[in-house]
């Protein structure tokens, strides 16, 4: 009778042991599954789109001390998941659109469309792996596309500044930094074609800040010497007293000269020395207004003495005849 009430005993503590392993267990593989939903919320930022659904979670996650508690904690992260990846990817593709168009806008890529469909593919992977709802893998590829893009435009950047030196012809007052940046950007260009993309971007930064220095250099000078055109084609026009005979648009030339000198003092001087160009022509202008009206006027002065003299000699014809008819 003992040993069979000890093998009673043994067969029930034996089944609450295995009833206490298995819920352990279970409330184990529904913990790391709740760990897991929350890590991947995490990772595609469900806090931020779902900010008092997600305390709530917290809340309950905090709480949960059982394999029922767990599941329905993972569940939720999951559901959660679900709102907020199509919230996250339409996020990412509009930063991916606003770079690509900004990049275009720049005119790079009609000179270099090879580097424009790089990122383009980028983009289209990036899209298909979203599609096969390969999420993690989608991420990192979109935001490769955005970098692309991003690279591709400081690049334009460069490109674009030192055309703009080329164009004004700045190389003259700066040619020791615009040769030290052609080098640096080619450096940079060599970077971006291994695959370098620091490098790349560090060499297209230091280039573009050289750019730039040539391009303040350039407008510096510019400007004096538009101001010393303006100021010259000023005096002329009042030396022909153009601002008397052409009132309204020396006027004119005035207000734009005041501006040009504001910016030249403020030392804005691609401003200023665009706007002395304009001031300068205004002058020209009022200067080309008062010889047209003094060449009219001689004109009317002449045809006057014409018909003076004309008037003149029918007056002394009649009286010539008058005089006749009196004898």
């Amino acid at each position: 009778m003992k040993k069979n009430s000890f093998f009673i005993l043994l067969t029930i503590a034996l089944v609450a042991f295995l009833g206490v392993s298995c819920n352990t267990t279970g409330a184990k593989v529904e913990e790391d599954r709740a760990k897991e939903a929350r890590q991947r919320a995490i990772d595609f930022e469900v806090p931020a789109y779902f900010p008092s659904e997600w305390e709530t979670l917290e809340t309950l996650y905090e709480a949960a001390n059982s394999a029922a508690e767990y599941s329905i904690a993972a569940d939720a992260y999951d559901e959660l998941f679900k709102k907020t990846v199509p919230l996250y990817a339409q996020a990412i593709e509009d930063e991916i659109l606003a770079a690509r168009e900004q990049l275009i806008h720049t005119g790079f890529t009609e000179v270099f469309p090879e580097y424009l469909k790089k990122a383009d593919d980028l983009a289209l992977a990036a899209k298909e792996q979203y599609d096969a709802e390969d999420y993690y893998k989608a991420r990192d590829t979109a935001f490769e596309a955005l970098e692309e893009y991003e690279t591709l435009e400081m690049g334009a950047n460069v490109f674009l500044a030192r055309q703009e030196i080329i164009d004004r012809g700045f190389t003259q007052y700066d040619a020791d930094n615009f040769t030290r940046a052609d080098s640096v950007a080619q450096t940079a260009i060599e970077a971006y074609e291994k695959g370098d993309k620091e490098g790349a971007l560090a060499g297209a930064e230091e280039a573009l800040l050289r750019y730039n220095i040539v391009l303040s250099n350039g407008w510096t000078v510019y400007a004096r010497e538009r101001r010393t055109a303006a100021v010259s084609e000023r005096e002329l026009a009042v030396s022909e007293r153009a601002n008397i005979a052409s009132r309204d648009t020396f006027r004119e030339g005035e207000a734009i000269f005041g501006r040009a000198e504001e910016n030249f003092r403020a030392e804005n001087f691609n401003v200023a020395g665009i706007t002395f160009v304009e001031a300068e022509a205004i002058y020209a202008i009022s200067r080309k207004e008062t010889e047209e009206r003094r060449v009219r006027a001689e004109e009317a002065i002449r045809l006057a003495g014409e018909k003076i003299e004309e008037s003149s000699g029918a007056a002394q014809e009649a009286e010539r005849l008058i005089e006749g008819g009196v004898r």
